[in-house]
């Protein structure tokens, strides 16, 4: 049974939220920020407030943003000179005339005007890379093999050094999504898979590229294209689940990164006092252990039938779920969004993490969390690169 079919009392498995342009903000939806705007931020804030408007709602009249965002129709015209004297808004002709009066010129981001460079290096087998229109569409793609001998951080300049030139249009900017903690700095301070401990990734590729560079942590990446593209809330978890299990938060639409920047680091979490599987850390019964993809893919091998690989997959759900109860009653978090094998999550086993999270959490308060798969597919941390850059760069998110 797939996760649209099934529901479980309250707590129900759904399929994302679909949206007929692709986009998660409805016209109420605010601009994510972290406190008061001081008044020497005021121009950059009402200039991101501008362009979070139009990325969302697209073309309208400088009047219609006035209405919208509460700024004044001086400040409105002001902002949309500089920003398309910037390429970031082209106007885009008169709307069509419904009364008298003279038609009102529309405006909206030059979504042509520049490109994203997304790399993804998460991969079990290969570092990904795309180039990416400002609404997240990915029009070139390339791949190269994951270094094992030789210099990694050469082959990932190589790879967005072939993205700049495959982008046809000024880069905007390049996202890069990675395992490991990573600082907001865009330092890796620990990536064990990849060798690095303490490495300023961002800072390498920006003086190879001569081009804003952002980083982080891939899961953290995840979570933000699920809130950006695909209809994600401003409380939701992301589970991702590959060569290793991490997560990405967002509590209030603004992401979690914690003390020492390992938040949502679940995978290392033990999950039972039955023993369990010995994880590559060293620990016995750590969740991914049991529900990375290499783990899973090989237990389910050695299973002897469809009853015993069912079995499997659901004691990984369980595992899951009770690593996810415990953020769950602490964040008071509205979704968990899973992203990684369908084949693996969608059916025993996300079954088996809402019938645990309903055991283990405040039943008035906590059944109806929504657990879904992202319909993101193997591109989410592309995705998530591209909004990196669109925060970063424009204050749109």
């Amino acid at each position: 049974m797939s996760i649209p079919e099934a529901h479980h009392g309250s707590s129900t498995l759904e399929p994302p939220q679909t949206h007929p342009n692709g986009r998660s903000f409805g016209p109420g939806r605010a601009l994510r920020q972290g406190g008061k705007v001081l008044p020497e931020h005021a121009r950059g804030h009402n200039r991101s407030l501008l362009l979070q408007t139009l990325f969302h709602q697209g073309a309208m009249s400088r009047a219609d943003l006035s209405r919208e965002t509460g700024l004044t129709r001086v400040t409105i015209s002001d902002l949309i000179s500089d920003l398309i004297a910037d390429g970031f808004v082209a106007e885009m002709g008169v709307r069509e005339a419904s009364g008298p009066g003279k038609p009102a010129m529309l405006v909206d981001l030059d979504r042509d005007g520049h490109r994203i460079v997304g790399i993804d290096l998460s991969g079990a087998d290969a570092f990904i890379g795309a180039v990416l229109t400002l609404d997240g569409d990915i029009v070139a793609r390339r791949e190269v093999p994951i270094v094992t001998d030789g210099d990694v951080i050469e082959a990932v300049v190589q790879l967005a050094r072939d993205l700049v030139g495959d982008a046809h249009a000024p880069v905007l900017g390049i996202g890069v999504g990675t395992p490991g903690i990573v600082d907001d700095s865009g330092v890796i301070l620990s990536a064990p898979n990849l060798r690095w401990a303490g490495f300023d990734l961002e800072g390498a590729l920006k003086t190879a590229l001569g081009l804003p560079v952002l980083v982080a942590n891939d899961a953290n990446a995840a979570v933000l294209a699920e809130y950006t593209f695909g209809g994600a809330g401003d409380d939701v978890l992301l589970v991702k689940v590959g060569r290793g299990v991490g997560s990405g938060l967002l509590a209030s639409g603004q992401p979690m990164r914690g003390a020492h920047f390992a938040a949502g680091e679940i995978g290392h979490v033990t999950v039972g006092t039955d023993g369990g599987p010995v994880c590559a850390c060293g620990k016995v019964g750590c969740l991914e252990a049991w529900l990375s993809v290499p783990a899973l893919t090989a237990r389910l091998a050695a299973a002897s039938d469809d009853d015993a690989r069912d079995g499997i997959l659901r004691d990984a759900g369980e595992r899951l779920g009770i690593a996810l109860a415990p953020i769950v009653g602490v964040l008071d978090v509205s979704e968990i969004v899973l992203s990684g094998p369908p084949e693996l999550l969608d059916g025993p086993l996300a079954h088996a993490t809402v019938e645990t999270l309903r055991a283990r959490t405040l039943a008035e308060f906590h059944d109806g969390v929504r657990v879904r798969m992202t319909e993101q597919g193997q591109d989410i941390v592309l995705r998530g690169a591209a909004v990196m850059v669109l925060s970063g760069q424009l204050g749109v998110s």
